[in-house]
C-alpha cells in the first residue's frame, strides 16, 4: 500500500501536541514534529501523484493575509488549502474596516466564523510580524473559549520578521530528496551567504530560517556576509545551540569564498542589515517617510560596495567537487537578466533552474502538512482511509 511507509514512520514519532496548535517558528517544534511535517507532506504528494483526492474538509475557509508581496507563498497557501478541501479568502486590509479603527481582536474573530486556518505574511518590520501573529492567535483562542467561534482556526506563519518556516522546510524537503534521505544531510556543509542586490530592505527571515533549521539536522552551517549585515543575535544563539545538540556546526565569516569552499550546498541571498531594519521600523512607527527614503538611499549605496558578492561560475568551482546544489527562495536577482548586477550569474541560475523550480514545488505540500497535522486528530488513520477510498481527484 502506498501509505504504509508514511504511516509506519508517523507511528514512531511523537507529534500529538501539533493537533489544534499553530506553527510560528521551526525552532519551537521538536525534531519529531518537524519529521512529521516532512512525512505528511510526502504522503499528500504521493496521494496527488496517484490521482487520489487528499481532501479532508468538505467546506471551510483558509484566510490569507499578505502584508508583503508574494508569488510562490501566496499560491502555495491557496494550493494547500484547496488540496485539503478549503476555499481561500484573501483579507485585503484596504477593503476592510481596519482603517476605521477595527481592532485586531475584532478583525480576527470576524474573519474566523467558518475559518479553519489563517495564513499570515508580515515580514517588513522588526518586532512586529511575529508579535502580530500571536495577537491574532490570542484573539481567536478567546473567541473560541467564549463560544463566538465554533472552531479555533490554526495559524500558519507564511513569513514573519524572525522566520520563514514554510520556506525553510520546503528547502529542506528539497535537500532531502536531492541527498537521498534526511539522515544523509548530517555533516554536509551549507553556505548561507549574503549576495548583492540592487534593491534594499529584503527580510532577514530567510537566512534566519535556514540557519535556525539546518543546524537541527547536524549540518555544517556557514553564515557569510559583509561586515554590517548581521542577522538577529538571538537567532545566531539558537543556531549555535542547535548545532551543539545535533552534532553539527555553526560558523560565521565575512568571506563568501570561505563559506563556499568545500560546500555541498550554497544559498546566496540578499538581506538587509538587522540594525537598518530596526531603524526602518522606528521610522515607520514615527511616520517619518523622508527618513525612510533617506535610509533607502543609504542602504542602496552600502549594497553597491559589495557587488563582488555574487554567485558566479568561479565561486561554484570552489564548492565540493564544483558540484554544490544551488538554492534560492526565488525570485533571484539574476545578473544580466532581471538586473544589471545581482545575486547570481545567469549561467549558474539557468544550470540550476529545474532543481530551483522543484525546490519551490515542495512548499504547497509543506503548508498542507502543517494544516493537516493541526486539524486531523489521527493522521495515520486518515491517510490510510484516503487511500482505501481512493476517490479520484480528476476523471481519467
Amino acid at each position: 500500500m502506498r501509505m504504509d511507509p508514511f504511516v509506519k514512520k508517523l507511528n514512531g514519532l511523537n507529534f500529538s501536541d501539533m493537533y489544534e496548535n499553530d506553527f510560528f517558528l521551526t525552532w519551537e517544534k521538536t525534531r519529531d514534529e518537524l519529521d512529521a511535517v516532512f512525512t505528511v507532506a510526502e504522503a499528500l504528494r504521493c496521494l496527488r501523484e496517484n490521482n487520489i483526492s487528499p481532501k479532508v474538509f468538505d467546506s471551510g475557509l483558509g484566510i490569507s493575509l499578505f502584508r508583503d508581496n508574494s508569488t510562490r507563498t501566496r499560491f502555495s497557501f491557496a494550493s494547500a488549502c484547496n488540496m485539503l478541501g478549503l476555499e481561500v479568502q484573501d483579507l485585503d486590509e484596504g477593503k476592510s474596516q481596519i482603517a476605521h479603527g477595527e481592532t485586531i481582536r475584532e478583525t480576527s474573530n470576524m474573519i474566523s466564523f467558518m475559518a479553519d486556518v489563517i495564513g499570515i505574511r508580515d515580514d517588513m518590520y522588526i518586532g512586529k510580524g511575529n508579535a502580530y501573529m500571536h495577537q491574532v492567535v490570542d484573539a481567536v483562542k478567546e473567541g473560541y473559549r467564549d463560544g463566538i467561534l465554533e472552531q479555533r482556526p490554526t495559524l500558519v506563519n507564511l513569513q514573519c520578521d524572525i522566520d520563514h518556516p514554510t520556506q525553510a522546510m520546503a528547502d529542506m524537503l528539497h535537500m532531502i530528496h536531492e541527498s537521498g534521505g534526511i539522515e544523509k544531510l548530517k555533516g554536509k556543509k551549507i553556505a548561507m551567504t549574503w549576495a548583492y542586490s540592487p534593491s534594499y530592505g529584503k527580510p532577514l527571515s530567510v537566512p534566519q530560517g535556514v540557519v535556525g533549521l539546518m543546524t537541527r539536522m547536524g549540518m555544517e552551517v556557514a553564515l557569510a556576509h559583509p561586515e554590517g549585515y548581521e542577522i538577529m543575535s538571538e537567532v545566531e544563539d539558537i543556531a549555535k545551540e542547535n548545532a551543539r545538540v545535533s552534532g553539527g556546526s555553526f560558523t560565521k565569516t565575512n568571506s563568501m569564498k570561505e563559506a563556499f569552499d568545500g560546500a555541498d550546498l550554497v544559498y546566496p541571498k540578499s538581506w538587509a542589515p538587522f540594525k537598518a531594519m530596526q531603524k526602518r521600523t522606528d521610522l515607520y512607527g514615527a511616520g517619518d517617510h523622508d527618513g525612510i527614503r533617506a535610509l533607502e538611499k543609504e542602504l542602496l549605496a552600502q549594497n553597491a560596495l559589495h557587488k563582488d558578492w555574487e554567485c558566479t561560475e568561479d565561486m561554484m568551482k570552489m564548492t565540493k567537487d564544483g558540484k554544490a546544489l544551488y538554492l534560492h527562495c526565488l525570485p533571484a536577482d539574476i545578473s544580466g537578466v532581471s538586473c544589471e548586477a545581482g545575486e547570481v550569474a545567469a549561467s549558474v541560475f539557468e544550470r540550476y533552474r529545474v532543481p530551483l523550480f522543484k525546490q519551490a514545488s515542495f512548499k504547497p505540500y509543506i503548508i498542507a502538512s502543517m494544516i493537516f497535522l493541526s486539524k486531523v486528530r489521527d493522521p495515520q488513520k486518515v491517510l490510510s482511509t484516503l487511500e482505501e477510498k481512493s476517490s479520484p481527484r480528476k476523471a481519467v
